[in-house]
């Protein structure tokens, strides 16, 4: 959860921090500080709320191509820090926890309607190309609907992302030659508080 209007505020007092940009036109960095919850959130079911992937292991590869891509751009001369939010306070954990059960609440209803509008639909059809149409929409497909009350400490998934994000800086700086003088800094979801707070 961010701070209401701050990135509007900034860039309007700091015009110059918000810039596009190109591999001709890229300034040199010492330092990138990544919030790994943001990318997370992007990569396992971006602003629809739906599910991108069929399978767990096609979101990882997304993540780390999007966290490879981001940081290749960048790339940092001396500092890495990668880092996802800690056990937060009670208040705020509560207010997230609302926020998504909430989500998670409305998406379910709304597939329940859409499946009801769809049966109902299908009802409407009385032919046999709709019945036997019928059957094939009827089952189950794969996927679904992504809770996002996953990307949450104290998870099954964070530990897992985790885990998979320590293999992963590991190989970078065993093999990747842009990855050799870079420090490296994992703020995992062990770390209590809010990344932005936690972080060296």
């Amino acid at each position: 959860m961010g701070i209401g209007r701050f990135y509007r505020w900034l860039s309007e007092r700091y015009p110059l921090i918000n810039e596009k940009i190109t591999q001709t036109s890229l300034p040199e960095f010492d330092n990138l500080y990544l919030d790994m919850n943001g990318i997370l959130h992007t990569c396992s079911h971006g602003n629809s709320g739906g599910m991108l992937h069929t399978s767990e292991d096609a979101m990882w590869v997304d993540v780390f191509a999007a966290l490879d891509l981001i940081i290749s751009t960048v790339n940092p001369k001396k500092f890495l820090v990668l880092a996802a939010d800690g056990v937060a306070p009670r208040a705020k954990m509560n207010q997230q926890r609302a926020r998504r059960y909430r989500a998670a609440k409305d998406a379910a209803e709304l597939a329940r309607q859409k499946e009801e509008h769809r049966l109902l639909k299908m009802q409407r059809k009385q032919d046999k190309a709709a019945a036997k149409q019928e059957k094939n929409l009827s089952a189950p497909t794969p996927g679904g609907h992504f809770d996002s009350n996953c990307i949450s400490p104290g998870t099954e998934f964070m530990a897992k992302f985790f885990r998979h994000l320590r293999f992963f800086c590991e190989k970078k700086l065993n093999e990747d030659a842009r990855w050799k003088d870079l420090k490296v800094v994992l703020s995992g979801p062990d770390v209590p508080g809010e990344h932005r707070s936690s972080l060296p």
